[in-house]
């Protein structure tokens, strides 16, 4: 008997016993190779000893100290880092305990930044069907996913949402990864003219689209599009990288690849690698500036922002990636991966689309793969090959509802920057036993 409240009650969970590299182990012996991460969060694996070592010395010098009273030395070390590495324009960083609660702040900076700066008509908050967000209320209001959003809708802010950037399923038949570009941003501009102009604050979006619809990159020029709509209306721009940000992607933030600075980010999972939990909004001079030089005071806070312990295993993280030059590992590996998949998966009757950037990807499952039709949902295929992918010793993370939050099914994949060739290998060879045993069962 449990008195935890798990996410399924009737669920039977092994116990993780420990970890070291890129394996997790549970209380009977037995080893995993965790090749998502968790939630795409343990970017530098299990048991990494400089890690342990900073966090150590932090609980000898200082645990906890609430920010009402005082800053850390730890903490403005972590922000220093943060944004001497950020996109254009970023120059300060607030500390948060996750992805949920940096995504409800930064919608408070975002209606707070135009309230200063006598825009007080500005409320509406634009984002994508199939996005996730958080499951806090704002955050779950932003997001798209319509099954997590469903039984809470009552108690949820109004929000709208325009169609993804998802090029498998919405790009039409001949139509150019430009075209198509122009058309999945022109349904932002649509819906900031729909609703008024000077009532849009913010449009967020995930610069990769991560748990809901599977490691979905942003096509052509789309980025840069949403950010030019963004600049003509005076909306801001919120990038969500919590799950697809600090490195998964191969660089440090995703958004470099499009060429885009946000006026406000997330990151979470990556920054402290699972080692303490730690999230952060990181915005621009011009939204701080319009905090400083009007009410002086963001009208924000919890109990554990700019946690010492917690900035202490961020910093760490960050340094290790650095020195060990990760980035490069994640590139090389991410292509490795890229291309084990494509031989593994390529003609496969069930597989209809392999995506991501970097160590960050995704396999789209397909009952016919030349119609595109997704398994019957009933048949929970992507909790099937969890089950197996587990009894084969491996953690991936698949989701159902990957089309419209009922219908479709993929597997995302987000291993540790530290992996090898041999590791990558194991991954696609266990994912494949795994998907073969589901479908026939």
């Amino acid at each position: 008997m449990t008195h935890i409240l798990h996410r399924q009650i009737s669920a039977v969970l092994p116990v993780a016993s420990g970890g070291k590299g890129v394996e997790l182990f549970d209380s009977n012996g037995r080893a995993y190779i965790d090749a998502s991460g968790g939630a795409a969060v343990s970017c530098l694996g299990h048991g990494h000893p400089d890690v342990i070592a900073a966090m150590h010395r932090q609980a000898d010098t200082l645990a906890y100290a609430h920010t009402s009273f005082f800053t850390s030395d730890i903490a403005e070390a972590l922000a220093d880092r943060l944004v001497a590495d950020a996109p254009a324009g970023i120059s300060h960083a607030y500390f948060v305990s996750g992805g949920s609660e940096a995504i409800e702040a930064a919608l408070k900076m975002a209606r707070q930044y135009f309230v200063e700066i006598g825009q007080p008509l500005r409320r509406n908050i634009i984002a994508r069907k199939q996005s996730y967000h958080g499951n806090t209320l704002g955050a779950l209001a932003t997001g798209g996913n319509e099954w997590r959003r469903a039984q809470f809708r009552p108690l949820l802010i109004e929000t709208h949402h325009i169609d993804p950037c998802f090029a498998y399923r919405f790009q039409e038949a001949g139509e150019t990864d430009q075209d198509y570009a122009a058309r999945a941003a022109q349904a932002l501009e649509d819906k900031i003219i729909e609703l008024g102009p000077e009532t849009v604050m913010a449009f967020v979006a995930e610069t990769v689209v991560g748990a809901t619809a599977g490691a979905v990159p942003p096509v052509a020029d789309y980025l840069r599009r949403i950010r030019e709509i963004c600049d003509r209306y005076g909306v801001l721009l919120l990038l969500d990288e919590v799950m697809c940000g600090m490195g998964r992607t191969g660089t440090l933030h995703a958004c470099e690849q499009d060429g885009v600075a946000p006026d406000l980010m997330t990151i979470a999972k990556g920054l402290g690698g699972g080692y303490q939990p730690i999230g952060a909004v990181l915005l621009s001079q011009k939204i701080f500036d319009a905090f400083a030089n009007g009410s002086g005071l963001f009208q924000h806070g919890h109990t554990y922002i700019s946690h010492p312990m917690a900035c202490a295993a961020a910093l760490a993280v960050q340094e290790v990636i650095a020195r060990d030059r990760l980035l490069d590992n994640v590139k090389a590996m991410g292509a490795h991966l890229a291309r084990r998949l494509g031989e593994r998966f390529g003609n496969h009757p069930h597989i209809g689309d392999i995506r991501g950037r970097g160590l960050f990807m995704g396999v789209e499952l397909v009952e016919d793969r030349s119609t595109k039709q997704p398994f019957d949902p009933k048949r929970k295929l992507h909790a099937r090959i969890k089950k197996a992918a587990m009894a084969n010793g491996l953690l991936v993370y698949p989701m159902g509802g990957t089309i419209d939050g009922a219908s479709g099914d993929h597997v995302l994949l987000a291993p540790p920057f530290i992996c090898d060739v041999a590791a990558i290998d194991a991954i696609v060879e266990r994912l494949g036993d795994a998907i073969g045993e589901a479908l026939r069962s």
